[in-house]
């Protein structure tokens, strides 16, 4: 395999910064079938080593130990992400990684929602990640899939049909009133820069989310010839200017969120998709239905996306040029899998050193 000698030379400095692992945590073994075409490893076989103990610079601010409600502790940066046995793997590198960035990482909260199918127990996750990370602030919060199932339309992609891609939508609702404000991230990215930034970005006026815009790509791809040839469904972008923004990546603004009814909005288009066939890519086309042309933009520098290759096997993706603040493997391809499997893409290497997982067979190398 031929690697570039600038790849190297990043992933060697990524290296070096990571401090060394600590115990690992194993359990007994077992294999289930997750009921969406692959057969899974569960929490018997996920051993993670313990991560490093991340500090608080001294300007942080201050965590009040003596609140209750840790969760609404205004000092906290809150960060959701879904969490099942799937992808479990990438999440744990992910909160790895933002905790290994930021300059304040015991003002860190994560909202971690699970699936209520059979297949996940809230109980076992919550065990997982206090083991991996012991100071972990964080809350495991179950996601009813019946909210969504009868809303959901055949993909081009069988894995954008599992009801945990939808639970986005419903933050405002699982998390607590007091969370006014939550950066999403899929399970599928590195953090390579302080959390901090991100969650300071401001959603100016009526604005409801952020995310990196992309105005150069082809916007009418995610959508059918039946709804451009429909005044009724395409006017819903009269007077925008909707570009793509990927959903992977946003900083929310719940109360906004809530004012607004988006949740509705965006089961409202769920419901036409059922009837009338209007795209083809999950969970993406109702965020870009209600919030295209209306979001705050963000850098690029933070969602460097489309590093699994898209929706293409054994398909390599370089970094676009510039700044590079997190890595989003977005796509078919992921870096565990492609490491394991002896087939890693380049970028692949500046995941592995944030893998605490301990039965991995690859090496740097």
């Amino acid at each position: 395999m031929f690697v570039s000698t600038q790849v190297l030379l990043v992933v060697l400095s990524v290296c070096l910064l990571l401090l060394p692992t600590n115990a690992a945590r194993s359990l007994p073994n077992k294999v289930l079938q997750s009921g969406y075409g692959k057969q899974i490893e569960d929490e018997s076989v996920m051993q993670f080593s313990e991560a490093p103990e991340y500090r608080n610079q001294h300007n942080c601010p201050v965590i009040d130990t003596d609140n209750l409600e840790v969760v609404c502790d205004s000092s906290s940066v809150h960060i959701a992400m879904t969490i099942d046995w799937e992808y479990l793997r990438g999440s744990v590198a992910a909160i790895h990684s933002v905790l290994r960035h930021t300059s304040c990482p015991e003002n860190v909260f994560f909202h971690f929602i699970a699936s209520d199918s059979r297949l996940n127990n809230k109980g076992d996750f919550e065990g997982i990640v206090k083991s991996t990370f012991p100071a972990l602030r964080f809350k495991v919060y179950v996601f009813r899939e019946s909210l969504i199932k009868d809303l959901i339309s055949p993909t081009i992609r069988q894995a954008l049909e599992n009801p945990l891609n939808y639970a986005r939508s419903y933050l405002a609702e699982l998390l607590e009133p007091c969370v006014e404000r939550v950066i999403y991230l899929d399970s599928d990215v590195i953090v390579v820069d302080d959390i901090q930034k991100l969650w300071k970005v401001s959603l100016s006026g009526s604005k409801v989310i952020g995310a990196p815009e992309y105005c150069h790509a082809n916007f009418t791809r995610y959508f059918s010839n039946e709804f451009w040839s429909s005044p009724e469904f395409s006017g819903v972008f009269a007077g925008r200017r909707p570009c793509y923004f990927n959903t992977g990546v946003m900083v929310m603004d719940l109360a906004k969120w809530v004012k607004g009814g988006y949740t509705k909005k965006i089961e409202k288009w769920m419901e036409i998709q059922k009837k009338r066939r209007i795209y083809e890519l999950g969970s993406l086309p109702p965020f870009l239905l209600v919030f295209g042309g209306e979001i705050e933009a963000i850098e690029h520098r933070w969602n460097q996306h489309g590093l699994g290759g898209e929706n293409v096997v054994n398909s390599c993706r370089r970094l676009h040029p510039g700044s590079v603040s997190l890595l989003h493997w977005s796509g078919k391809g992921k870096p565990w899998s492609r490491l394991d499997a002896k087939k890693p893409c380049p970028v692949d290497f500046l995941w592995a050193p944030y893998d605490l997982y301990k039965s991995r067979a690859h090496s740097l190398q």
